[in-house]
């Protein structure tokens, strides 16, 4: 019971520390807004690692951060050969080009009052199904290596870019697009130089949204065939041989992939949108 007490000492000391932090007149400081998550991360390991020790919970139900920790150092070639199948072949590509052909697919919408009318009901239909049902399709048509993958991917991330598009298309005011026609600019130069800057905020909304959901894709995905590679083989076929700690190092690659990912489209729309009023700090 030693490691449990001084487990949830630790995590109260953090919590008081955090407290502090959080009051104090340095709260707005950037070295303190980074401390504070860090800190509260670092006591929840330290809480799981207590309780595990402490109540001699089995590593088959749930290993210590420590026996992760392990595992991921000595399993690096195997978790960066999933790494590689996953993320760069199945989830990267089928994002560039899910997220390309919505693109694309907006502009065509917004210049065709047929499609804007037939296809937007269709997608909100098609975003509605279940991956768990369209996945085990799309590994029988484009087979079991990373293009059925990319494949799933594609379709999970089309429909919220491109919603996401067309609304950003929308967002000018006819007053501003009255001033274009009277410098007689044509619908390209409005499309570039008025329309798309005031859609970017939308357009990043939906590139956000679908960082998320290529990685679930492609996880998911290699549930129903894959190479013996790939970090959803290596889940699924690692729970039935009762190799958790390495489904715990699986996890935690996916889920810093998954952030640094976001944080990567969240910098670039910081870039990108600078201008608009969510972007002002304070």
């Amino acid at each position: 019971m030693t490691a449990v007490v001084a487990a949830v000492a630790f995590w109260l000391a953090a919590w008081g520390l955090n407290v502090a932090l959080a009051r104090s007149r340095w709260r707005k400081a950037r070295a303190v807004r980074i401390a504070v998550p860090v800190i509260f991360g670092l006591a929840v390991l330290a809480l799981w690692q207590g309780l595990v020790r402490g109540l001699e919970v089995s590593p088959v139900i749930l290993p210590a951060p420590t026996d992760i920790a392990r595992t991921f150092v000595t399993s690096t070639d195997v978790l960066w050969q999933d790494f590689v199948q996953t993320v760069l072949k199945g989830a990267l590509s089928g994002y560039l080009i899910g997220c390309g052909v919505a693109f694309v697919t907006a502009i065509a919408i917004d210049r065709s009052a047929f499609l804007t009318a037939g296809l937007l009901p269709i997608g909100n239909f098609v975003a509605a199904l279940p991956i768990v049902g369209i996945a085990p399709i799309l590994v029988s048509w484009f087979g079991f290596d990373w293009q059925s993958k990319a494949a799933v991917v594609v379709v999970m991330v089309f429909f919220p870019v491109l919603v996401n598009v067309v609304q950003g298309l929308k967002e000018t005011e006819a007053m501003q697009r009255d001033l274009m026609r009277t410098y007689a600019a044509s619908y390209w130069q409005t499309m570039v130089k008025l329309r798309l800057p005031a859609a970017m905020p939308f357009v990043f909304n939906g590139l956000k949204i679908a960082t998320t959901l290529a990685l679930i894709g492609a996880i998911v995905a290699e549930y129903f065939g894959s190479p013996i590679r790939g970090m959803g083989f290596r889940i699924s076929t690692g729970v039935g041989r009762l190799a958790i700690d390495l489904v715990w190092a699986e996890i935690a690659v996916a889920a810093l992939v998954g952030t640094a990912f976001y944080g990567i489209v969240a910098m670039i729309e910081k870039l990108v949108t600078f201008w608009h009023p969510s972007q002002r700090v304070g």
